[in-house]
Protein backbone atom coordinates (compact mmCIF):
# COMPACT_ATOMS: atom_id res chain seq x y z
CA UNK A 1 0.00 0.00 0.00
CA UNK A 2 3.05 2.23 0.03
CA UNK A 3 2.38 2.11 3.76
CA UNK A 4 4.23 3.45 6.76
CA UNK A 5 1.98 2.33 9.62
CA UNK A 6 0.34 -0.92 10.65
CA UNK A 7 -2.44 -1.25 13.20
CA UNK A 8 -6.02 -2.50 13.47
CA UNK A 9 -9.24 -0.86 12.38
CA UNK A 10 -10.05 -0.24 16.05
CA UNK A 11 -6.93 1.93 16.34
CA UNK A 12 -8.30 4.49 13.88
CA UNK A 13 -11.93 4.45 15.02
CA UNK A 14 -12.90 7.25 17.37
CA UNK A 15 -16.43 6.01 18.07
CA UNK A 16 -19.09 3.58 16.86
CA UNK A 17 -22.77 4.37 16.44
CA UNK A 18 -25.20 1.48 16.27
CA UNK A 19 -28.79 0.61 17.07
CA UNK A 20 -29.78 -0.51 20.56
CA UNK A 21 -30.79 -3.89 19.10
CA UNK A 22 -34.53 -3.28 19.15
CA UNK A 23 -36.94 -2.04 16.53
CA UNK A 24 -37.93 1.59 17.22
CA UNK A 25 -41.52 2.78 16.82
CA UNK A 26 -42.00 3.99 13.25
CA UNK A 27 -43.85 7.00 11.88
CA UNK A 28 -45.30 7.64 8.42
CA UNK A 29 -42.87 10.51 7.97
CA UNK A 30 -40.07 12.07 9.96
CA UNK A 31 -36.36 11.33 10.36
CA UNK A 32 -35.22 8.54 8.00
CA UNK A 33 -33.89 5.27 9.33
CA UNK A 34 -30.60 4.31 7.68
CA UNK A 35 -30.98 0.67 6.70
CA UNK A 36 -29.42 -1.44 3.95
CA UNK A 37 -31.84 -0.01 1.36
CA UNK A 38 -30.37 3.45 1.99
CA UNK A 39 -26.82 2.12 1.49
CA UNK A 40 -27.14 1.84 -2.29
CA UNK A 41 -24.11 -0.15 -3.50
CA UNK A 42 -23.40 2.18 -6.41
CA UNK A 43 -23.64 5.43 -4.46
CA UNK A 44 -20.94 7.08 -2.38
CA UNK A 45 -23.45 8.80 -0.12
CA UNK A 46 -26.66 7.46 1.44
CA UNK A 47 -29.68 7.38 -0.87
CA UNK A 48 -32.31 8.80 1.45
CA UNK A 49 -34.89 8.64 -1.35
CA UNK A 50 -34.78 4.87 -0.77
CA UNK A 51 -35.75 5.26 2.89
CA UNK A 52 -39.00 3.49 3.77
CA UNK A 53 -38.94 3.77 7.57
CA UNK A 54 -39.02 6.93 9.67
CA UNK A 55 -39.02 7.87 13.36
CA UNK A 56 -40.42 10.86 15.19
CA UNK A 57 -38.40 13.55 16.97
CA UNK A 58 -38.97 12.03 20.42
CA UNK A 59 -37.77 8.59 19.30
CA UNK A 60 -34.80 10.15 17.55
CA UNK A 61 -33.84 11.97 20.74
CA UNK A 62 -34.32 9.20 23.30
CA UNK A 63 -34.40 5.75 21.68
CA UNK A 64 -30.88 5.34 20.32
CA UNK A 65 -28.23 4.54 22.87
CA UNK A 66 -25.13 6.30 21.56
CA UNK A 67 -26.07 9.14 19.30
CA UNK A 68 -26.46 9.45 15.57
CA UNK A 69 -24.20 9.48 12.54
CA UNK A 70 -22.73 12.76 11.39
CA UNK A 71 -21.04 13.96 8.24
CA UNK A 72 -18.00 11.83 7.22
CA UNK A 73 -19.03 8.79 9.29
CA UNK A 74 -18.71 5.53 7.35
CA UNK A 75 -21.98 3.58 7.24
CA UNK A 76 -21.39 -0.17 7.03
CA UNK A 77 -23.84 -3.08 6.69
CA UNK A 78 -23.01 -5.95 9.04
CA UNK A 79 -25.82 -8.34 8.06
CA UNK A 80 -27.27 -9.31 4.71
CA UNK A 81 -25.74 -7.09 2.05
CA UNK A 82 -22.25 -7.25 3.54
CA UNK A 83 -19.88 -4.64 2.24
CA UNK A 84 -22.62 -2.16 1.37
CA UNK A 85 -21.23 1.07 2.70
CA UNK A 86 -21.58 4.80 2.27
CA UNK A 87 -19.92 7.98 3.45
CA UNK A 88 -22.34 10.11 5.45
CA UNK A 89 -22.78 13.50 3.78
CA UNK A 90 -25.32 15.03 6.15
CA UNK A 91 -26.42 14.95 9.78
CA UNK A 92 -29.88 13.59 9.03
CA UNK A 93 -30.81 10.02 9.85
CA UNK A 94 -30.57 7.38 12.53
CA UNK A 95 -29.02 3.92 12.47
CA UNK A 96 -31.11 0.81 11.84
CA UNK A 97 -30.24 -2.63 13.11
CA UNK A 98 -27.57 -4.40 11.06
CA UNK A 99 -25.88 -1.11 10.13
CA UNK A 100 -23.12 0.67 12.04
CA UNK A 101 -21.51 4.08 11.67
CA UNK A 102 -17.74 4.19 12.12
CA UNK A 103 -16.30 7.57 13.11
CA UNK A 104 -12.67 7.85 12.12
CA UNK A 105 -9.98 9.60 14.15
CA UNK A 106 -8.93 12.23 11.60
CA UNK A 107 -5.48 12.56 13.10
CA UNK A 108 -4.81 8.99 11.93
CA UNK A 109 -6.99 8.45 8.87
CA UNK A 110 -8.89 10.54 6.32
CA UNK A 111 -12.57 9.45 6.43
CA UNK A 112 -13.02 9.45 2.66
CA UNK A 113 -9.83 7.40 2.23
CA UNK A 114 -11.11 4.88 4.78
CA UNK A 115 -14.35 4.69 2.79
CA UNK A 116 -12.44 3.90 -0.42
CA UNK A 117 -10.24 1.43 1.45
CA UNK A 118 -13.31 -0.55 2.58
CA UNK A 119 -14.88 -0.16 -0.85
CA UNK A 120 -11.89 -1.67 -2.62
CA UNK A 121 -10.08 -4.99 -2.67
CA UNK A 122 -9.05 -4.77 1.01
CA UNK A 123 -12.65 -4.34 2.14
CA UNK A 124 -14.05 -7.01 -0.16
CA UNK A 125 -11.48 -9.58 0.99
CA UNK A 126 -12.09 -8.58 4.61
CA UNK A 127 -15.85 -9.08 4.30
CA UNK A 128 -15.33 -12.48 2.69
CA UNK A 129 -12.93 -13.55 5.45
CA UNK A 130 -15.07 -12.33 8.36
CA UNK A 131 -18.43 -13.61 7.13
CA UNK A 132 -19.66 -16.10 9.73
CA UNK A 133 -22.44 -17.31 7.43
CA UNK A 134 -25.53 -18.89 8.93
CA UNK A 135 -29.02 -18.06 7.68
CA UNK A 136 -27.64 -14.96 5.99
CA UNK A 137 -24.21 -13.35 5.64
CA UNK A 138 -23.10 -11.49 8.75
CA UNK A 139 -20.07 -9.98 10.44
CA UNK A 140 -19.42 -9.53 14.15
CA UNK A 141 -18.31 -5.99 14.89
CA UNK A 142 -15.40 -7.01 17.20
CA UNK A 143 -13.98 -9.15 14.39
CA UNK A 144 -14.12 -6.17 12.04
CA UNK A 145 -12.45 -3.85 14.54
CA UNK A 146 -9.65 -6.33 15.26
CA UNK A 147 -8.74 -6.66 11.59
CA UNK A 148 -5.24 -5.60 10.54
CA UNK A 149 -4.95 -2.28 8.77
CA UNK A 150 -2.07 -0.60 6.99
CA UNK A 151 -2.21 3.08 6.15
CA UNK A 152 -0.10 5.41 4.03
CA UNK A 153 0.75 8.90 5.37
CA UNK A 154 -2.17 11.29 5.83
CA UNK A 155 -1.10 13.46 2.91
CA UNK A 156 -1.10 10.44 0.60
CA UNK A 157 -4.49 9.37 1.92
CA UNK A 158 -5.83 12.84 1.18
CA UNK A 159 -4.47 12.79 -2.38
CA UNK A 160 -5.91 9.35 -3.14
CA UNK A 161 -9.30 10.33 -1.72
CA UNK A 162 -9.21 13.50 -3.82
CA UNK A 163 -8.51 11.59 -7.05
CA UNK A 164 -11.23 9.01 -6.47
CA UNK A 165 -13.61 11.63 -5.14
CA UNK A 166 -13.31 13.59 -8.38
CA UNK A 167 -14.82 10.63 -10.22
CA UNK A 168 -17.62 10.28 -7.68
CA UNK A 169 -18.39 14.00 -7.79
CA UNK A 170 -18.83 13.83 -11.58
CA UNK A 171 -20.94 10.69 -11.26
CA UNK A 172 -23.20 12.32 -8.67
CA UNK A 173 -23.54 15.42 -10.86
CA UNK A 174 -24.73 13.27 -13.77
CA UNK A 175 -27.15 11.37 -11.52
CA UNK A 176 -28.55 14.62 -10.16
CA UNK A 177 -28.98 15.90 -13.71
CA UNK A 178 -30.85 12.72 -14.62
CA UNK A 179 -33.17 13.06 -11.64
CA UNK A 180 -33.96 16.66 -12.64
CA UNK A 181 -34.57 15.77 -16.29
CA UNK A 182 -36.83 12.85 -15.39
CA UNK A 183 -38.78 15.00 -12.95
CA UNK A 184 -39.31 17.65 -15.66
CA UNK A 185 -40.50 15.10 -18.23
CA UNK A 186 -42.76 13.39 -15.66
CA UNK A 187 -44.30 16.73 -14.66
CA UNK A 188 -45.20 17.50 -18.28
CA UNK A 189 -46.68 14.02 -18.79
CA UNK A 190 -48.74 14.35 -15.61
CA UNK A 191 -49.98 17.81 -16.57
CA UNK A 192 -51.06 16.84 -20.08
CA UNK A 193 -52.12 13.20 -19.79
CA UNK A 194 -53.16 12.57 -16.18
CA UNK A 195 -54.40 15.88 -14.75
CA UNK A 196 -55.44 17.18 -18.20
CA UNK A 197 -54.46 20.71 -17.16
CA UNK A 198 -54.73 22.32 -20.62
CA UNK A 199 -58.25 20.92 -21.08
CA UNK A 200 -59.40 22.00 -17.63
CA UNK A 201 -58.05 25.51 -18.13
CA UNK A 202 -59.77 25.85 -21.50
CA UNK A 203 -63.02 24.49 -20.00
CA UNK A 204 -62.80 27.22 -17.35
CA UNK A 205 -62.00 29.89 -19.90
CA UNK A 206 -58.44 30.32 -18.63
CA UNK A 207 -55.31 30.57 -20.79
CA UNK A 208 -53.29 27.36 -20.97
CA UNK A 209 -49.95 29.13 -21.28
CA UNK A 210 -49.08 26.88 -24.21
CA UNK A 211 -47.93 28.08 -27.66
CA UNK A 212 -50.98 28.64 -29.94
CA UNK A 213 -50.18 25.66 -32.19
CA UNK A 214 -50.20 23.31 -29.16
CA UNK A 215 -53.09 25.02 -27.36
CA UNK A 216 -55.32 24.49 -30.41
CA UNK A 217 -54.83 20.71 -30.24
CA UNK A 218 -56.44 20.34 -26.79
CA UNK A 219 -60.26 20.22 -26.50
CA UNK A 220 -62.19 22.37 -24.03
CA UNK A 221 -64.45 19.70 -22.53
CA UNK A 222 -64.54 16.13 -21.19
CA UNK A 223 -66.48 12.94 -21.84
CA UNK A 224 -66.96 9.67 -19.96
CA UNK A 225 -64.95 6.55 -20.77
CA UNK A 226 -64.12 3.17 -19.26
CA UNK A 227 -61.23 4.92 -17.51
CA UNK A 228 -63.41 7.70 -16.17
CA UNK A 229 -63.49 11.28 -17.40
CA UNK A 230 -61.14 11.97 -20.33
CA UNK A 231 -60.77 14.88 -22.77
CA UNK A 232 -63.43 14.93 -25.48
CA UNK A 233 -62.37 13.12 -28.63
CA UNK A 234 -59.59 11.14 -26.95
CA UNK A 235 -59.69 7.36 -26.99
CA UNK A 236 -58.91 4.45 -24.65
CA UNK A 237 -57.20 1.23 -25.66
CA UNK A 238 -55.03 -1.64 -24.49
CA UNK A 239 -51.40 -1.10 -23.49
CA UNK A 240 -50.56 -3.12 -26.60
CA UNK A 241 -51.68 -0.20 -28.75
CA UNK A 242 -48.61 1.79 -27.63
CA UNK A 243 -46.10 -0.93 -26.74
CA UNK A 244 -45.03 -4.49 -27.34
CA UNK A 245 -44.24 -6.44 -24.17
CA UNK A 246 -41.22 -8.75 -24.31
CA UNK A 247 -40.73 -11.27 -21.51
CA UNK A 248 -37.39 -12.60 -20.28
CA UNK A 249 -36.40 -16.19 -20.99
CA UNK A 250 -35.80 -18.95 -18.40
CA UNK A 251 -32.02 -19.13 -18.56
CA UNK A 252 -30.52 -22.15 -16.79
CA UNK A 253 -29.06 -21.26 -13.38
CA UNK A 254 -26.57 -24.12 -13.77
CA UNK A 255 -24.84 -22.03 -16.44
CA UNK A 256 -24.60 -18.84 -14.37
CA UNK A 257 -21.10 -17.63 -13.55
CA UNK A 258 -19.50 -14.68 -11.75
CA UNK A 259 -16.30 -14.81 -13.81
CA UNK A 260 -17.81 -12.72 -16.64
CA UNK A 261 -17.86 -15.56 -19.15
CA UNK A 262 -20.37 -14.91 -21.88
CA UNK A 263 -23.01 -12.18 -21.62
CA UNK A 264 -24.42 -10.39 -18.54
CA UNK A 265 -27.82 -11.60 -17.38
CA UNK A 266 -30.28 -9.08 -15.93
CA UNK A 267 -32.34 -10.24 -12.98
CA UNK A 268 -34.75 -8.14 -10.93
CA UNK A 269 -32.06 -7.34 -8.36
CA UNK A 270 -29.93 -5.75 -11.10
CA UNK A 271 -32.46 -3.17 -12.27
CA UNK A 272 -31.64 -0.41 -9.77
CA UNK A 273 -27.88 -0.61 -10.08
CA UNK A 274 -27.76 -1.59 -13.76
CA UNK A 275 -24.67 -3.66 -13.05
CA UNK A 276 -25.37 -7.39 -13.49
CA UNK A 277 -22.95 -9.61 -11.59
CA UNK A 278 -24.07 -12.87 -13.16
CA UNK A 279 -23.08 -13.90 -16.69
CA UNK A 280 -24.06 -16.83 -18.87
CA UNK A 281 -22.68 -18.49 -21.97
CA UNK A 282 -26.13 -19.84 -22.79
CA UNK A 283 -27.85 -18.45 -25.89
CA UNK A 284 -31.54 -19.04 -25.22
CA UNK A 285 -33.74 -19.40 -28.34
CA UNK A 286 -36.27 -17.00 -26.78
CA UNK A 287 -33.65 -14.67 -25.35
CA UNK A 288 -33.84 -10.89 -25.64
CA UNK A 289 -30.77 -8.66 -25.39
CA UNK A 290 -31.57 -5.66 -23.25
CA UNK A 291 -30.01 -2.48 -24.64
CA UNK A 292 -29.53 1.11 -23.54
CA UNK A 293 -32.81 3.04 -23.51
CA UNK A 294 -35.07 0.00 -23.11
CA UNK A 295 -37.94 0.31 -20.63
CA UNK A 296 -37.51 -2.63 -18.27
CA UNK A 297 -39.77 -3.78 -15.42
CA UNK A 298 -39.29 -6.35 -12.64
CA UNK A 299 -42.27 -8.62 -12.10
CA UNK A 300 -41.73 -9.70 -8.47
CA UNK A 301 -41.51 -7.77 -5.21
CA UNK A 302 -42.09 -4.28 -6.52
CA UNK A 303 -43.12 -3.11 -9.95
CA UNK A 304 -40.94 -0.26 -11.16
CA UNK A 305 -40.11 0.92 -14.65
CA UNK A 306 -36.46 1.70 -15.42
CA UNK A 307 -34.77 3.28 -18.41
CA UNK A 308 -31.93 0.82 -18.86
CA UNK A 309 -28.49 2.39 -18.96
CA UNK A 310 -26.33 -0.68 -18.37
CA UNK A 311 -24.48 -3.04 -20.67
CA UNK A 312 -26.21 -5.02 -23.39
CA UNK A 313 -27.48 -8.02 -21.41
CA UNK A 314 -29.78 -11.01 -21.63
CA UNK A 315 -33.21 -10.53 -20.07
CA UNK A 316 -33.93 -13.20 -17.46
CA UNK A 317 -37.35 -14.58 -16.62
CA UNK A 318 -39.63 -12.46 -14.39
CA UNK A 319 -38.28 -9.33 -16.06
CA UNK A 320 -39.96 -7.73 -19.07
CA UNK A 321 -39.48 -4.89 -21.54
CA UNK A 322 -42.13 -2.45 -22.79
CA UNK A 323 -41.02 -1.67 -26.33
CA UNK A 324 -42.71 1.48 -27.73
CA UNK A 325 -44.51 1.17 -31.06
CA UNK A 326 -43.71 3.51 -33.93
CA UNK A 327 -45.95 6.49 -33.12
CA UNK A 328 -45.19 6.54 -29.40
CA UNK A 329 -41.95 7.92 -27.95
CA UNK A 330 -40.01 6.21 -25.17
CA UNK A 331 -40.89 8.93 -22.65
CA UNK A 332 -44.62 8.59 -23.27
CA UNK A 333 -44.63 4.80 -22.79
CA UNK A 334 -42.26 5.03 -19.82
CA UNK A 335 -44.52 7.40 -17.90
CA UNK A 336 -47.79 5.84 -19.10
CA UNK A 337 -47.04 2.43 -17.57
CA UNK A 338 -45.90 3.74 -14.18
CA UNK A 339 -49.36 4.43 -12.67
CA UNK A 340 -50.60 1.11 -14.09
CA UNK A 341 -47.78 -0.76 -12.38
CA UNK A 342 -48.32 1.18 -9.15
CA UNK A 343 -52.01 0.29 -9.16
CA UNK A 344 -51.28 -3.43 -9.44
CA UNK A 345 -48.66 -3.17 -6.70
CA UNK A 346 -51.12 -1.36 -4.40
CA UNK A 347 -53.86 -3.96 -4.87
CA UNK A 348 -51.72 -7.10 -5.01
CA UNK A 349 -51.68 -9.20 -1.86
CA UNK A 350 -49.50 -12.19 -1.09
CA UNK A 351 -48.08 -13.94 1.95
CA UNK A 352 -44.49 -13.55 0.76
CA UNK A 353 -43.59 -11.70 -2.45
CA UNK A 354 -46.11 -10.00 -4.71
CA UNK A 355 -46.08 -10.79 -8.42
CA UNK A 356 -47.30 -9.27 -11.65
CA UNK A 357 -48.06 -11.49 -14.63
CA UNK A 358 -49.13 -11.34 -18.25
CA UNK A 359 -52.78 -11.51 -17.21
CA UNK A 360 -52.33 -8.29 -15.23
CA UNK A 361 -50.58 -6.56 -18.14
CA UNK A 362 -53.29 -7.77 -20.56
CA UNK A 363 -55.77 -5.69 -18.54
CA UNK A 364 -53.74 -2.47 -18.76
CA UNK A 365 -55.73 0.32 -20.42
CA UNK A 366 -54.38 3.70 -21.46
CA UNK A 367 -55.88 7.01 -22.47
CA UNK A 368 -54.85 7.95 -26.01
CA UNK A 369 -54.60 11.60 -27.06
CA UNK A 370 -54.28 12.50 -30.74
CA UNK A 371 -50.91 11.66 -32.29
CA UNK A 372 -50.35 15.38 -32.92
CA UNK A 373 -50.25 16.01 -29.15
CA UNK A 374 -47.99 13.01 -28.64
CA UNK A 375 -45.67 14.52 -31.22
CA UNK A 376 -45.36 17.77 -29.28
CA UNK A 377 -44.72 15.82 -26.09
CA UNK A 378 -41.95 13.96 -27.89
CA UNK A 379 -40.38 17.22 -29.10
CA UNK A 380 -40.29 18.45 -25.50
CA UNK A 381 -39.02 15.27 -23.85
CA UNK A 382 -37.07 13.15 -26.37
CA UNK A 383 -33.90 15.14 -25.78
CA UNK A 384 -34.34 14.71 -22.01
CA UNK A 385 -34.68 10.93 -22.33
CA UNK A 386 -31.73 10.79 -24.72
CA UNK A 387 -29.58 12.79 -22.29
CA UNK A 388 -30.59 10.55 -19.37
CA UNK A 389 -29.50 7.42 -21.25
CA UNK A 390 -26.26 9.07 -22.43
CA UNK A 391 -25.50 10.20 -18.88
CA UNK A 392 -25.98 6.65 -17.63
CA UNK A 393 -23.49 5.47 -20.25
CA UNK A 394 -20.97 8.08 -19.12
CA UNK A 395 -21.54 7.08 -15.48
CA UNK A 396 -20.65 3.47 -16.37
CA UNK A 397 -17.39 4.62 -17.96
CA UNK A 398 -16.48 6.81 -14.98
CA UNK A 399 -17.30 4.01 -12.51
CA UNK A 400 -15.09 1.59 -14.46
CA UNK A 401 -12.20 4.08 -14.47
CA UNK A 402 -12.61 4.78 -10.75
CA UNK A 403 -12.86 1.09 -9.88
CA UNK A 404 -9.76 0.36 -11.95
CA UNK A 405 -7.74 3.07 -10.21
CA UNK A 406 -8.98 2.38 -6.69
CA UNK A 407 -7.03 -0.83 -5.91
CA UNK A 408 -3.90 0.42 -7.65
CA UNK A 409 -3.82 3.67 -5.69
CA UNK A 410 -4.74 2.11 -2.36
CA UNK A 411 -2.24 -0.75 -2.71
CA UNK A 412 0.57 1.53 -3.82
CA UNK A 413 0.83 -0.11 -7.25
CA UNK A 414 0.45 3.44 -8.53
CA UNK A 415 2.76 5.45 -6.28
CA UNK A 416 2.26 9.14 -5.68
CA UNK A 417 5.40 11.19 -5.23
CA UNK A 418 5.52 14.29 -3.06
CA UNK A 419 5.39 16.34 -6.25
CA UNK A 420 2.31 14.42 -7.45
CA UNK A 421 0.59 14.94 -4.12
CA UNK A 422 1.35 18.65 -4.06
CA UNK A 423 0.01 19.06 -7.58
CA UNK A 424 -3.13 17.06 -6.83
CA UNK A 425 -3.90 18.97 -3.65
CA UNK A 426 -3.00 22.41 -5.03
CA UNK A 427 -6.57 23.29 -6.13
CA UNK A 428 -7.78 22.79 -2.56
CA UNK A 429 -5.38 25.37 -1.10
Amino acid sequence: MGNDSSSTIADVIESIIDNRGKTPPYEATGIPLIDVAVLAPNRKNPSFQNATKFVGAETYKNWFRNGHPVKEDILFATVGSLGNLCLMDSTIGCIAQNVVALRVDKSKCIPSFFYYLLKGKYGKELVKKLDIGGVQPSIKLPHLLNSKLELPPLQTQQAIAHILGTFDDKIELLRSMNETLEAMARALFKSWFIDFDPVRKKAEGQPTGLPPEIDALFPDSFEDSELGEIPKGWQTDSIYHIAKVIYGAPFSSSMFNAEKRGTPLVRIRDLKDENPEIYTEEVHPKGYLLKEGDIVVGMDGEFRAYLWGGKKSWLNQRVCVFQPKDDYPIGYVYFAIQPLLAEVEATETATTVIHIGKNDIDRFKVCLPPISIIGHFAKSTDSMVHTIVNNKHEIRILEAMRDSLLPKLVSGEIELSDKDISKIMEPEK
